[in-house]
């Protein structure tokens, strides 16, 4: 198991009512998106924001980091693919377990927002883990490998998919490719489009992101 690396905000340790974490893009780092818990803390009091590193450093930006190879972006097969992200799970699982436990709280009062790559891990998390985290916001990403979701599905978290109409490097049809794979498991489902947007977050993402977390936190 590979520790991760992490930056942290809002409520001190020991005192967070809640934990939203942050999952990085490929070639990013958890700098990339810590600094949103600085635009969401005035409207989720209590709530701590953890960013970490993901496992590897990444094959196409050697500044970055990656959760598992992407095939197409750095040559690497399918089959190092499939092993990376599954180990990157196993290191995720253990990350979040140990997280909660230094917090004293249980899932229920976790949430997850990934971006892109991220969104990919969160989506592939949080359904296989023994118990459901409050919510799932996945932005820019998409559902792998949507066939095996029923089979392996342990828990249903409520899931909130978000990507721009303009997305040129996940195209904006996997959001609904997605969304029909997790409603299909059973999932309670829900979306926003952030029109005109391309691969990044818009301020009404954000803001939709903020409503669901809103309604799903013990806070």
């Amino acid at each position: 198991m590979r520790e991760l690396k992490f930056g942290r905000k809002g409520a001190t340790k020991g005192e967070a009512k809640a934990l939203v974490v942050f999952l990085h893009g490929y070639g990013a780092d958890g700098n990339d998106l810590l600094g949103l818990g600085d635009a969401l803390a005035p409207h989720l009091p209590g709530v701590a924001f953890i960013a970490p590193d993901a496992p590897e450093p990444c094959s196409g930006n050697a500044f970055g980091r990656q959760w598992f190879p992407i095939p197409w972006l750095d040559g690497s097969s399918e089959q190092a693919a499939r092993e990376g992200l599954l180990a990157a799970a196993d290191d995720l699982n253990a990350f979040l377990d140990a997280r909660l436990a230094e917090e004293g709280l249980g899932p229920e009062a976790l949430a997850l927002i990934g971006f892109s790559q991220g969104a990919m891990m969160s989506l592939h998390v949080t359904p296989r883990r023994a118990r459901a985290v409050a919510a799932v916001v996945a932005i820019s990403g998409r559902l792998l490998a949507p066939e095996l979701l029923a089979a392996e599905t342990l828990v249903k978290p409520p899931v909130l998919l978000i990507h721009g109409d303009q997305d040129p490097v996940v195209p904006f049809e996997d959001m609904g490719l997605a969304g029909n794979a997790l409603v299909g498991a059973g999932f309670e489902t829900y979306a926003h489009v952030m029109k005109g947007t391309g691969h990044g977050i818009a301020a009404d993402g954000l803001g939709a992101a903020l409503g669901f977390l809103k309604e799903r936190l013990p806070l």
